[in-house]
């Protein structure tokens, strides 16, 4: 087992458990995300070693190739794979087919295409909301106060192949921490504003946090944090 990454795992898991301790919080209930995306799929195999089965994908295509290295390696493990890349929608089929969740649902068109692809696999897909909130360009995701949010929500619960978990942003890129934690207590405040309104939507789940805000993630109600760089190293040149 790769030792950098073994105690990349070790110092990590022991990291979540002190910031949930500061926020009176149980470790259990955060699930850790390897963001895979870049690098290898040797390294994905030693973070299964290391004890972790949860991983983010960004690109359709880069998991692909790695799926089918994977497929000859004894794992101690099946992964859960997640999709935290934008998602084009003529990608959509091939999507529902790889991975096991889709956290980047930002569009009704969207939707009823994974919608069409996971009742023709015979599956119901889970997926997240991306919620944008950021005034960075490179950012995608849905407006807070978006009429296209709103249509989205209405409409989920009729899209018999979807199963709606929760929301997911990612922090604006900025050097005061309190930047990252009014983002945070922003997507959280809108869950529960969204959950009292769609009842029928089970928004249970927030992915926020990263390698260099998870702890403020945890202390403002993340359930899922996603990191890279904090258990893998820098990335690796994309493929």
């Amino acid at each position: 087992m790769s030792s950098d990454i073994y105690v990349g795992v070790t110092q990590t898991l022991e990291s979540i458990t002190n910031a949930c301790r500061r926020a009176g919080r149980n470790s259990s209930d955060i699930r850790l995300m390897a963001v895979s995306k870049t690098h290898p799929a040797e390294a994905m195999v030693e973070a299964l070693r290391a004890g972790l089965t949860l991983f983010g994908e960004n690109r359709v295509q880069e998991y692909e190739r790695k799926s089918r290295e994977l497929d000859g390696v004894e794992l101690p493990g099946a992964p859960e794979v997640h999709l935290i890349g934008h998602l084009q929608s003529n990608k959509a089929a091939r999507a529902v087919q790889l991975f096991q969740s889709i956290d980047t649902l930002d569009s009704l068109r969207l939707a009823k295409r994974i919608n069409e692809a996971a009742a023709k696999a015979g599956r119901v897909m889970p997926v997240l909301l991306e919620v944008k909130l950021s005034s960075e360009e490179s950012k995608s995701g849905l407006s807070p106060e978006g009429e296209e949010t709103e249509r989205l929500l209405e409409a989920l619960p009729g899209l018999a192949n979807l199963k709606v978990n929760g929301l997911m942003t990612v922090a604006p890129l900025d050097d005061d921490p309190e930047v990252a934690r009014a983002c945070f207590r922003r997507l959280r405040q809108l869950r529960d504003a969204w959950a009292a309104k769609h009842q029928r939507l089970d928004l249970h789940e927030l992915s926020m946090g990263m390698s260099g805000d998870y702890e403020i993630a945890i202390e403002e109600g993340s359930t899922m944090i996603r990191l890279g760089t904090a258990i893998f190293g820098a990335r690796e040149t994309p493929v």
